[in-house]
């Protein structure tokens, strides 16, 4: 299969993020003390060569910068200073432009009045619903239900949900596309794909491949927001129901402890984000996007509005209830449909996705060598 080469692809991809590529002669030295390169993923040395080849069939093939998690150490040895963890991260976010068909990925990257617009779309369109739409105010007591029926806002949850769900998956199939593209030559069986599933499981659940960085207090900071994220995240999909009551509970009920406990981890790993990118003491925070100022900034304020709904809840505040409940759902809007599948959101699935391409590759690789080498039968 031929390769063609674009040579505007260093231009292209300098829109996505800072990166130095050009300053590179590709000594090696940044894939020698990487902890988690080998002989099957030699990056950044690899990847970085093909940018500077204008390979863009290649780089789009590669799943290398997915598989790298920004420990920073290739950047602070390198002798030309051209930070190839920074090209990374920024490959990350054109493969992620790539991969997503609607077009709106490119434009959150690229342009500070798009991502500035696009969160303010979701804000008026949440505050025009909640106007036309919310029960009525009942001031002597809080009844949340009543303003905000519970079954209408589980119907909404679940139809955001399934477009989130449709936006992540049809985006995943494009980067399967783009990693074994039609016409290659002994493409990986479908038993390779089943019998490495496990990796995939794993991976999504851990993120153990960034335990196998030097600093794994960022790996496990990592974890406990994941965990908070995601258990919100069920919590409001799958059981509002529960979630959202009028009853009020004891402190010590499983109902208010998992929230409080999932919104404190979200606030945590959060906030360690954030006071990373101000402080910039971490190599991986030397640069940053608008996107990695948004991403943690709108967690932790879907975290704190989801706090003091509660606290307005058990003071017998209404009022307050309802227009902070009205503006946690603006919060919420904003982080799904203007940073979630588009953007930061999907990393969570992109990455434990490429570790399970990556095994699959490999496991494809001594297969077809098996083959190669098996005797000729008898006739």
């Amino acid at each position: 299969m031929s390769t063609r080469v674009d040579p505007s692809l260093l231009q292209e991809i300098k829109k996505y993020g800072e990166i130095h590529v050009e300053d590179c002669f590709n000594c090696g030295n940044c894939t020698a003390v990487c902890p988690l390169s080998n002989s099957n993923t030699p990056f950044p040395r690899n990847n970085i060569r093909m940018l500077q080849l204008g390979m863009k069939d290649k780089l789009l093939e590669s799943i290398d910068p997915w598989l790298c998690y920004y420990c920073g150490e290739c950047t602070i040895t390198c002798p030309r200073q051209a930070d190839p963890a920074e090209a990374q991260m920024t490959m990350r976010r054109w493969l992620t432009a790539q991969y997503d068909w609607t077009g709106l990925s490119k434009k959150l990257y690229t342009s500070t009045a798009w991502s500035i617009g696009a969160l303010i779309i979701g804000a008026l369109i949440v505050i025009l619903l909640a106007l036309g739409l919310h029960g009525p105010l009942v001031t002597n007591q809080v009844e949340l239900n009543t303003f905000a029926d519970v079954h209408m806002m589980h119907t909404a949850d679940l139809i955001l949900a399934a477009l989130l769900g449709f936006f992540l998956l049809s985006n995943l199939f494009r980067m399967y596309l783009f990693t074994f593209p039609r016409g290659a030559q002994n493409p990986p069986p479908l038993s390779i794909f089943i019998t490495e599933a496990w990796q995939l499981v794993l991976h999504m659940l851990t993120q153990k491949r960034f335990g196998e960085c030097e600093d794994n207090k960022r790996w496990i900071n990592h974890l406990i927001l994941v965990f908070g994220y995601g258990t919100m995240f069920v919590l409001i999909v799958l059981f509002l129901s529960w979630f959202q009551t009028d009853e009020l509970y004891p402190i010590y009920h499983p109902q208010r402890l998992i929230g409080y406990v999932a919104a404190l981890a979200i606030i945590y790993g959060s906030g360690d984000a954030l006071i990373g990118r101000i402080t910039k003491k971490h190599q991986m925070h030397r640069y940053s996007q608008i996107s990695d100022w948004l991403f943690p900034i709108l967690l932790i304020l879907l975290a704190i509005s989801g706090l003091m709904i509660s606290a307005f809840r058990v003071s017998g505040l209404p009022i307050l209830t309802y227009y902070t409940y009205v503006g946690h759902l603006v919060v919420m809007m904003m982080l799904y449909i203007c940073i979630g599948p588009m953007g930061k959101w999907a990393h969570l699935l992109y990455r434990p996705f490429a570790v399970y391409f990556q095994a699959v590759k490999e496991k494809a690789e001594e297969h077809n060598k098996a083959i190669a080498h098996a005797p000729a039968p008898v006739s």
